[in-house]
């Protein structure tokens, strides 16, 4: 009897040890991009897109920490991370698969449609099913991972989102030169009081506030006017390469079309999701473990979640109003941009605030000149488009806005220089707590 027992235990382990020893790296971008097919469903708005992606990335880097040494724990990184449960208390036998199960969970029980996630964990199931992982192996890690996913869903309902609908509906200002809502849908405006949300690294939503925008003004010689006239001179010539470059970077989640007394709306990724799959399509390129990769993915998140809090602050601060706005008044009542115009304050861009800081975070992880083939728009039939690193494609992206005639270029250069700073904030803690770049 005893040897039947040692050879069960000698085996069990035996299944143990090959489950442990898979890798399973290219499994982590089906897994987030499970999260981005529900949000595009849901029409998650661009700010609260990055709150989830933070939240879905935030267990998983946990696990994985719990089996790398080199990862210190969100409790060194993040100043208001205390946990009612920490995730090394827990005894995971295999973090790849319990961190890939808990990316899932976390989506599943923090979107509203997140019941469309089923698929994917039965799909994710079948696919380590495939590769022997044992049915014991497979119970334990989702176990696990969906009590860390509970943990997780705890420390988000403390970071005040949920008190955003309790507060008072926004009121566009009175007065020339403030926002108000734009052709066609003329939809309210989002996430007003985003500012209130907890960031992850930032002391404040305050804390990179932009210089001032140029003044609103009629006046054909200020500053301001020429602003708005340079988006409509641009509106008028732009190339076969700027219009490639306007849509390959719209990322508007929800667009309206008129088509007659009908009006059909387009859902898209957001910016973040796009950034998020560039981080994916790098991480996948330079063959990073998958320690590095859950990293990588992670701080990118949490870079994008800091840059909207930030970005946000600024927009409710200045009010804004948009150049479809003016143009229509001041110069062509005709006129429309080639993107739709998104239903808050302009100032700052928003696109040029959270690529440069998604871009900071990736050139600290894979140098300054990483080049990558971007093919993230395939799937709405844009082609693909190749950088020389994380900076060019972000400049593009905040360039794009002034082609796309729906955001002044100074809210673009500033919005820049804005998401830089919280990217370098960023940077900074990472290499205050150890964390190393990939670079080769």
């Amino acid at each position: 009897m005893k040897k039947i027992w040692v050879l069960l235990l000698l085996f069990s382990g035996r299944l143990f040890a090959q489950s442990s020893s898979k890798d399973f790296t290219d499994l982590i971008q089906p897994s987030i991009f499970a999260i981005t097919k529900v949000m595009m469903h849901d029409v998650v708005n661009p700010p609260a897109a990055s709150r989830f992606y933070s939240y879905c990335m935030m267990g998983a880097y946990e696990i994985v920490a719990t089996s790398d040494k080199s990862m210190p724990g969100l409790q060194k990184l993040l100043a208001a991370y205390k946990p009612e449960k920490p995730v090394s208390s827990y005894t995971i036998t295999n973090s790849q698969i319990t961190a890939l199960y808990c990316i899932l969970e976390t989506g599943k029980l923090m979107l509203p449609s997140g019941y469309m996630i089923e698929k994917d964990l039965d799909e994710l199931n079948t696919k380590l099913k495939n590769r022997k992982v044992s049915d014991a192996v497979i119970k334990t890690a989702h176990e696990i991972a969906l009590l860390i996913a509970k943990d997780c869903i705890r420390y988000a309902s403390s970071d005040a989102y949920t008190k955003l609908s309790a507060k008072l509906r926004y009121t566009p200002k009175k007065g020339e030169g403030y926002w108000y809502p734009t052709p066609p849908a003329y939809l309210e405006a989002v996430e007003p009081n985003w500012k209130t949300v907890r960031p992850f690294f930032l002391d404040s939503s305050s804390q990179f506030i932009p210089a001032p925008p140029a003044p609103y003004s009629t006046d054909k010689s200020s500053e301001f006017y020429k602003l708005t006239d340079e988006v409509y001179t641009v509106s008028k010539t732009l190339t076969k390469e700027q219009l490639h470059i306007a849509s390959f970077w719209d990322c508007n989640p929800f667009a309206v079309e008129n088509a007659g007394h009908l009006s059909l709306g387009f859902k898209k990724i957001s910016p973040g999701g796009h950034w998020m799959n560039i981080s994916g399509i790098a991480a996948k390129q330079s063959k990073l473990s998958f320690s590095q990769t859950i990293t990588m993915q992670t701080m990118v998140a949490f870079s994008l979640a800091d840059a909207f809090i930030s970005c946000w602050d600024e927009k409710y601060r200045s009010h804004r109003i948009r150049p479809e706005t003016v143009i229509n008044k001041q110069i062509d009542i005709k006129w429309q941009p080639l993107l739709q115009t998104p239903p808050f304050p302009e100032y700052p861009s928003g696109h040029s605030v959270i690529s440069s800081a998604a871009a900071e975070v990736l050139s600290f992880f894979l140098g300054d000149n990483y080049r990558y083939t971007d093919d993230s728009e395939m799937m709405f039939e844009i082609p693909a488009r190749k950088f020389t690193s994380f900076r060019a494609a972000s400049d593009e992206a905040a360039i794009s806005r002034l082609y796309g005639g729906i955001h002044y270029r100074d809210a673009i250069e500033f919005g820049v220089i804005e998401g830089k700073k919280v990217g370098e904030l960023i940077v900074g803690r990472l290499k205050q707590y150890g964390i190393s770049s990939f670079k080769k």
